[in-house]
């Protein structure tokens, strides 16, 4: 008998455009480990509302991204992947986990405290309250591992918190989860017309980020005016944010490492590398592209993914979710 593989679970959000950066920095990685580990996969739609969204677009953007997972490489028969508003039980984990949960923790939260200034004129509870939700998300699964980027970290830590407050309060029912940093995930991908600024569909401007459904033309245009810095030689270097962020984008998806990259392009200049990583990732999008466009028209495909994902994922979130009614008191029946 080989070793049980450990959970892992993430989720993302179906927000509209995905950019490269989403991708170099979770779904590329949920592919690569899902033969490692014992991988949950969720479309997270509870979380997406908590900043006003238009109905029609969110129901189009979840089975858009269900369908992108997939055309990525993620095997529906190697991992649970589904969509979370289709399994209650995160809702109701969230709720008894609120009980433990103190305001001055939530409102000390990063994105809490950037999406308020963002979305001034909608600061809901549901703002302030989506990271007990991101906690249900993972202990309702028993994940021991979550991979995490630097924006997340902080998430992490409350789950971590959370876990051990309700272990010690009801004696152990929940896994405490590690952060798992995916091997070559250091890079944070940056805008291409800022490269200050992380990658973002939100930036107002369009040149700044690529996103995984644009044409070979529009990739290869966004990254011939992308933004370099003076001289002309291709070094990653602190001085060179421009140039360090296309090195990192072009590693990501030809798997060469910088020291290579910087080898490969000795003697040429900025032109000429900046074409090759707007080439590069053209070339890596269209496959993706096709089966995406594919996948959307075989909804019944689509479908029975999603209803085998909720099946699978109910079964285990249900029986987290029982220990922890009877752990805190709840009648169930003799």
């Amino acid at each position: 008998m080989g070793e049980e593989k450990r959970k892992l679970f993430s989720a993302v959000q179906p927000s509209g455009a995905v950019t490269i950066g989403n991708y170099i920095g979770a779904i590329k990685n949920f592919v690569a480990l899902q033969d490692e580990f014992d991988c949950i996969y969720a479309v997270a739609d509870l979380h997406a509302i908590t900043v006003r969204q238009e109905p029609a677009a969110l129901r189009k953007n979840t089975l858009e991204l269900m369908a992108l997972f997939i055309a990525c490489g993620i095997d529906p028969e190697k991992c649970i992947l589904f969509v979370q508003s289709h399994v209650p039980a995160h809702c109701e984990l969230t709720w008894v986990l609120n009980t433990l949960t103190y305001p001055g923790e939530l409102s000390r939260m990063t994105q809490f405290k950037d999406k308020s200034a963002k979305h001034a004129d909608n600061v809901n509870m549901g703002l302030m309250d989506y990271p007990v939700l991101m906690v249900s998300d993972i202990l309702l699964y028993q994940a021991a591992v979550v991979p995490v980027g630097a924006d997340q970290k902080q998430h992490l830590e409350l789950t971590r918190d959370l876990a051990i407050r309700f272990n010690n309060r009801y004696s152990e029912t929940f896994t405490v989860p590690e952060a798992y940093i995916p091997k070559g995930s250091g890079a944070k991908i940056m805008s291409l017309a800022d490269p200050s600024r992380k990658m973002s569909k939100s930036d107002e401007n369009p040149n700044g980020y690529v996103t995984m459904s644009d044409d070979r033309d529009t990739v290869i245009r966004k990254f011939k005016r992308a933004v370099t810095d003076s001289g002309n030689e291709v070094r990653a270097a602190e001085d060179k944010p421009g140039v360090s962020n296309l090195i990192a984008i072009y590693g990501a998806f030809t798997g060469k490492s910088a020291a290579e990259i910087e080898r490969e392009f000795e003697g040429k200049g900025y032109g000429d590398f900046k074409l090759a990583v707007g080439e590069t990732v053209a070339d890596a999008l269209a496959p993706v592209q096709a089966e995406k466009a594919r996948l959307l028209k075989d909804k019944a495909y689509l479908n029975g993914v999603m209803k085998r994902g909720e099946e699978a994922a109910a079964r285990i979130a249900r029986k987290t979710l029982s220990k922890v009614y009877r752990k805190v008191g709840f009648y169930q029946g003799e």
